[in-house]
């Protein structure tokens, strides 16, 4: 039997992927795209888990970007200190809620450009906040991303040292409506299946893996 196209092996892998994880969205909660986008900044070297101990104290005290703006940085730090990181992140967050309010009037753009430009927000972040917040196309890429999506074969081992690079090749395999959800499963399949020390008896696709197959 011929072997499939290379492009149809790829949509199978994540047709399949998405049926092992059938649950596969972000792990941050969120009411808000503002709390979603304090979220993901908090993120950064730090498990969602964390994150999500530390977020329901830090909208309590601070639920808009205007309070946010206006937060002393002690007090703020001593919220986040959980998180790793905390004075780095204290200065994005408030950096991130005076621009909001300034430029934005206390609202989360919704515009990659404009998300980009806010303190603390990256190409990753600026995704997460499009894709699960505003429903619009986006690829976050992060690290379980670039191991996973490298491991199988979806990228080329020299695109996993730049997300920018693995972005563009990644997006070009699926359709737009799909981005979002294929982010999330290779997220969820790195956390879960593809460790740095992967389960591969556990994962659905080996048979269409280039490094189970190796």
């Amino acid at each position: 039997m011929a072997t499939p196209p290379l492009a149809a092996r790829r949509a199978e892998i994540f047709d399949q992927l998405e049926l092992q994880h059938p649950d596969a969205w972000t792990e941050l909660h969120f009411k808000s795209p503002f709390e979603l986008l304090a979220a993901t900044i908090l993120s950064a070297q730090c498990t969602d888990a964390r994150v999500n101990q530390v977020t329901p104290l830090l909208f309590a005290a601070y639920p808009t970007p205007a309070a946010l703006a206006g937060a002393h940085t002690e007090a703020l730090e001593a919220l986040i200190q959980p998180t790793g990181f905390f004075r780095m992140k204290a200065r994005n967050l408030v950096g991130m809620a005076n621009a909001l309010v300034d430029l934005h009037g206390g609202k989360v753009p919704s515009d990659m450009d404009a998300l980009v430009a806010l303190p603390g927000v990256g190409r990753k972040t600026a995704n997460v906040v499009r894709g699960h917040a505003f429903g619009l196309p986006g690829f976050p890429v992060d690290r379980h991303v670039l191991r996973v999506a490298s491991r199988i074969g979806l990228i080329p081992a020299s695109a996993s040292e730049d997300a920018v690079k693995a972005e563009k090749k990644l997006i070009a395999l699926l359709p737009p409506a799909r981005w979002t959800r294929a982010s999330d499963t290779l997220i969820l399949h790195g956390r879960r299946i593809c460790k740095p020390k992967p389960l591969c008896e556990r994962c659905a696709i080996r048979t269409n893996c280039a490094y189970y197959r190796r």
